[in-house]
């Protein structure tokens, strides 16, 4: 199977190539913009391996990507503005990278009749929820503009598969972390910062409950999707290992030394979710398992970053 891999520099995406390239006897082809998100440093020694090549530039572009698309059976999606924070500053860059820049690679997959359109999701897009998991059936209630921005290209992706037969197939993963994330986010940023004995500045009373799954199970699980998966339906990817804000703020500063004092309680974000938690019984069904726990992807995240 060849693949095209949008935003493949990024953290998941470089993880998933990595994992093709170590694991599968695919040829992957890497499009990805660089911007803040994304860096060729993800991608260190595989910029020349015999089955990989990457090309520097923007989903939108409907010539480059209709260019990719003819020489590929199946893409793979990750290209995406995906820091909650920033959408809320301003959220033009999202609608036309998330939205739009995905509207063009299902055309260009429509026109080149590919095998498989993987497009990556996140477990933002059903909203918060207090109490229970959500499955794959339920309602969508993006709460942020970011949030908003992946469920409009889930909605898209999905009408391709039933107006034009695309044969699409989607994730939804709940937070992933390990190497190679962008340090503004939660855990590199507090691995860096606990070490160096700075602050870590905590959203509201840390109460903030969210699933983690380390990136390599992720990786794993998007593979049994991309090639297990019926097309047409929604694979959720969770974990079950569930912590609040707080919770994963001790365990860094234990993990690495630090000191309680250096927590520092912050304005809690605008429309911050209170929990996400996935059921995803039709995951396992095809097979899969998650292999690590959250001390386990810990302790190699912090081995990563420092």
């Amino acid at each position: 199977m060849r693949l095209l891999v949008t935003g493949g520099a990024g953290f998941i995406g470089s993880n998933f190539v990595r994992h093709v390239l170590e694991n599968r006897d695919n040829s992957v082809v890497t499009l990805d913009a660089l911007t803040y998100a994304g860096s060729l440093n993800n991608l260190a020694g595989y910029e020349d391996h015999p089955r990989h090549k990457f090309v520097e530039g923007d989903i939108r572009d409907e010539e480059l990507v209709k260019e990719l698309m003819v020489d590929v059976d199946a893409v793979v999606n990750f290209a995406a503005e995906s820091h909650v924070d920033r959408s809320i500053e301003g959220a033009k860059s999202f609608v036309t990278t998330n939205v739009q820049g995905t509207q063009v690679l299902l055309d260009a997959a429509l026109e080149a009749d590919i095998d498989r359109f993987l497009q990556i999701s996140t477990d933002e897009v059903y909203g918060q929820i207090l109490d229970g998991t959500f499955s794959e059936d339920d309602k969508l209630n993006p709460r942020n503009p970011y949030a908003a921005t992946k469920a409009s290209a889930d909605l898209l992706a999905k009408s391709y598969q039933t107006t034009h037969d695309l044969p699409v197939l989607i994730t939804r993963t709940c937070n992933n972390f390990g190497p190679r994330q962008h340090s503004e986010k939660l855990i590199p940023k507090f691995i860096q910062n606990a070490a160096a004995g700075k602050e870590l500045p905590v959203y509201g009373d840390g109460s903030n409950v969210r699933e983690w799954i380390y990136v390599e199970d992720n990786c794993r699980a998007l593979d049994v999707v991309l090639r297990e998966g019926t097309p047409g339906e929604i694979y959720n990817i969770g974990s079950g290992e569930e912590r609040t804000n707080l919770e994963v703020t001790e365990a860094i500063l234990e993990a690495v030394g630090g000191s309680e004092d250096q927590i520092t309680f912050v304005d809690d974000r605008a429309g911050h979710d209170q929990r996400y938690a996935l059921e995803y019984d039709k995951l396992t069904q095809l097979g899969w398992e998650p292999s690590w726990s959250f001390e386990e992807g810990l302790e190699q995240a912090v081995d990563y970053y420092l």
